[in-house]
């Protein structure tokens, strides 16, 4: 990565924020291949690890990483839910793109190249999407497709119609719509990525889908049956959260 963008107070393109719970095993893999991608490019950036409570050596992991890259920082969340661990990483980004990005690195890091100028052009929020003809899943068994896609359809239902996959863990935002949406965002469990989108369609964000490949995880924290339950309540309380106001911009 060229230092013109890190040094001198220099402004950064992108800022990848990882939210990370227990990563011990996960973080050190993932974390090297960010930086041999990061040090390929022209732009400067930045990676804002997110501890959200961890009880092993996620932090002690990470911070070893940041003591030899400069443009690395860890923050701890006080508070666990990996949404709350999001906004913190978000709000404490400065990057013009800002791109949530899992901790097991289930989307190649060199597809964020995607993400960004010139495809992002005219594009405020970006989503991975892991569904049509252009996106490739790895690994994945079938009943967990299957569950799934259940889980999609009541979140197309009740609250974000026609899209396609709002639960996979990368997502870009550019400065403007981090900035916004971040700053009134409520949930702190797994409905922020719902609240987020949901959001942003009400302030008229033009929102995009990008298809990526994914590789299955055994490891992944999603508990499809619970979870599909429990997002219910979440939307419920998104709608209640909009019609009080909640999500309202300042002075609004």
């Amino acid at each position: 990565m060229t230092e013109s963008g890190q040094e001198n107070g220099g402004g950064k393109l992108l800022s990848i924020i990882i939210p990370a719970y227990n990563e011990e095993r996960r973080l050190p893999a993932s974390l090297a291949k960010i930086d041999a991608f990061l040090q390929q490019q022209p732009y400067g950036a930045e990676v804002i690890v997110v501890d959200n409570g961890s009880t092993d050596r996620t932090v002690a992991v990470a911070s070893e990483f940041a003591a030899s890259h400069h443009w690395a920082q860890v923050i701890q969340a006080s508070v666990r839910g990996k949404g709350l661990a999001v906004k913190v990483g978000m709000q404490a980004a400065c990057g013009d793109f800002r791109f949530i990005c899992d901790a097991d690195l289930s989307m190649p890091i060199e597809e964020i190249a995607h993400f960004l100028p010139p495809h992002s052009n005219g594009f405020d929020v970006q989503i991975a999407t892991r569904e049509g003809q252009e996106s490739r899943r790895i690994g994945e068994p079938f009943h967990r497709h299957l569950m799934g896609r259940i889980f999609n359809r009541i979140i197309q239902w009740t609250a974000l119609p026609g899209m396609q996959d709002t639960q996979c863990g990368f997502k870009m935002f550019n400065r403007a719509a981090a900035d916004d949406l971040f700053s009134v965002q409520q949930m702190v469990g797994i409905g922020f990525d719902v609240e987020l989108l949901f959001i942003a369609r009400k302030r008229g964000n033009n929102i995009r889908e990008v298809p990526v490949t994914w590789s299955f995880d055994a490891d992944s924290r999603m508990r499809l049956i619970y979870d599909s339950l429990y997002i219910l309540l979440e939307i419920q309380q998104i709608h209640r959260n909009w019609q009080r106001g909640f999500y309202a911009r300042p002075g609004s």
